[in-house]
């Protein structure tokens, strides 16, 4: 395994020119490595490397297109649901049972810690569904038996029986008609996992090894990980699908920003997440680099904690809405990046309401619906800003302040609460803030990917609904909206789902940002995946650089 060198320790003062020239000492990645293969720099260490277990961006990223497949694909161009492990699939007159018929010849990777003996088929799918779907399967609680997306979109109730016809050929059955199914299953978190390692472990008491040493189909393997430093992958010389794949990939987990992009205009970086907006521009100016945008599915928002008093009072909400300037915090902090957001869902996506107004900007009013509801000069809350970069907020820690500044203006106190990554998301689970500045990237291009992982009642236990509010009314309408297959049909449901959001403010919509790519300029083969996580597989890069 290649030595990586210890990241050196940098004032925060330092410019960016200064970055670049101290760029190597973070980590020295084996040169053999970096010319056969590609470093991405990545902003944060992964949860687990499981993406069924967490909906971070950072975890998919790390996991779902490197290490695993599922049974559907999404076309990251077209956005058309396309085959992956299952070749094609019939459904139902009645729209309950779907038949998937599955590859051949697909083989799980074979690693220092676990050599399969058998191939892919039905019996990995089984468990890789009935793992996250049924309390009683042995794995259901290994790492914690929470399973965040399938949970907050009730898929493990939704799904009467998933049952194995052949080696080849699984039948799902559903309780409903779902007209998201498909797209589920085509989402970062619907990976394949191997059955035959899963058992493995088990009679060796160490079912826990399943999520930490990982085992998947894709086009990556496992080789080693190491907490805020990196992450090693070597080629899977047996992967099924005919591209080309870098011989090695790293992870070089670098969180901060200035720091990714001066490694990438050294060369120590092949492809950064989350160029800033700020830097953008110096990005565009440069002949070895490239920056590819594309408008994304994602929205970024303020969520009130609605089990907390005052903010269980909607008048409370809509009046901390009204004392705030929202297009002030896009200037601030997405330049031109992003597009004021009029509600959860995007206008890329067929369900946006056109003609729909956002909140306003009022102080005025605001200052008096707080005191006609009982929230007097001097009442204290807190806001929670993210410590990591995300699309949908490049910087949640200056929004704050930004709100922070209009808040205390209609004489309302504000304390900035931030953690680490990890421990920001397990006390955000907790219920522990007030409100929290966060967002939601969709997994795939269905407005049920908003609505049910945002703000249905299932989702507050799954740990996505951040407002924790739960409305029975809402529930109906985004259920009755996935009984319909007529466009139109599903579209009125949501508008008058829209209707109670704006009503009950549950959470602030605040913008749609755009996505960036930055990579060098010797890379071919990068497609911005405006459908959640980075796929590298596919990617090349050119001789002589």
């Amino acid at each position: 395994m290649p030595k990586l060198a210890h990241l050196c320790s940098l004032p925060s003062w330092l410019t960016l020119g200064l970055l670049i020239t101290l760029a190597g000492c973070h980590k020295n990645i084996d040169t053999k490595v970096y010319q056969s293969g590609l470093v991405y720099c990545s902003e944060g260490s992964p949860v687990s490397f499981n993406p069924q277990l967490d909906t971070s961006g950072t975890t998919t990223d790390a996991t779902s297109h490197q290490l695993y497949d599922r049974l559907l694909d999404f076309d990251p161009v077209s956005g058309k649901i396309i085959p992956a492990l299952a070749t094609h699939w019939e459904i139902s007159e009645d729209g309950l049972t779907y038949t998937f018929h599955l590859h051949a010849d697909v083989h799980f990777h074979s690693t220092s810690y676990f050599t399969p003996t058998r191939l892919f088929n039905a019996d990995d799918v089984l468990f890789s569904i009935n793992r996250w779907r049924l309390p009683e399967h042995p794995y259901h609680l290994v790492s914690g038996g929470n399973y965040p997306y399938f949970q907050s979109l009730g898929l493990n109730n939704a799904i009467a029986t998933v049952d194995k016809v052949d080696d080849l050929t699984v039948k799902i059955a559903l309780k409903r008609p779902d007209s998201s199914f498909l797209a589920n299953l085509a989402t970062d978190f619907a990976v394949i996992l191997s059955k035959e390692y899963a058992d493995t472990l088990l009679k060796q008491d160490q079912a826990f090894l399943i999520d930490e040493l990982p085992i998947g189909t894709g086009p990556f393997q496992f080789v080693s990980y190491r907490k805020d430093a990196y992450i090693r992958y070597k080629r899977n010389d047996e992967y099924w699908k005919s591209m080309p794949i870098a011989e090695n990939l790293v992870f070089d987990i670098t969180p901060s920003g200035s720091l990714r992009l001066a490694k990438l205009m050294t060369g120590e970086c092949d492809i950064i997440a989350f160029p800033s907006h700020s830097e953008l521009g110096i990005i565009e100016q440069r002949d070895d680099l490239r920056l590819d945008e594309k408008p994304s599915l994602n929205v970024g928002f303020w969520a009130f904690n609605t089990q907390k008093p005052p903010f269980d009072n909607p008048q409370v909400r809509r009046a901390l809405a009204l004392a705030v300037d929202n297009q002030a915090l896009i200037d601030a902090v997405y330049f031109d990046g992003a597009i004021p957001a009029k509600g959860i869902i995007p206008p890329s996506s067929w369900a946006y309401e056109e003609g729909s107004r956002d909140q306003g900007y009022n102080p005025v009013l605001a200052r008096k619906i707080l005191r006609e509801n009982g929230v007097e000069p001097g009442f204290t809350m807190n806001i929670w800003a993210m410590p990591v970069q995300r699309a949908y907020n490049p910087n949640a820690m200056k929004m704050a302040e930004l709100i922070q500044s209009f808040l205390q203006q209609v004489e309302i106190n504000v304390n900035i609460v931030s953690y680490d990554w990890s421990i920001f998301r397990q006390r955000l689970t907790l219920g522990m803030h007030d409100s929290v500045l966060i967002g939601w990237s969709a997994d795939n291009g269905d407005p049920d990917n908003f609505y049910r992982p945002l703000l249905s009642c299932d989702a507050i236990d799954s740990g996505t609904n951040r407002s924790n509010w739960c409305s029975q009314e809402f529930d109906r309408l985004i259920g009755e909206a996935l009984t319909q297959t007529d466009l139109d049909a599903r579209k009125a449901y949501y508008h008058q789902a829209n209707l109670l959001l704006r009503e009950q403010m549950p959470l602030v919509p605040i913008a749609h940002a755009y996505r960036y790519q930055a990579y060098r300029r010797n890379l071919h083969g990068i497609t911005l995946n405006p459908f959640g996580g980075i796929i590298l597989a596919g990617v090349e890069k050119a001789e002589g650089f």
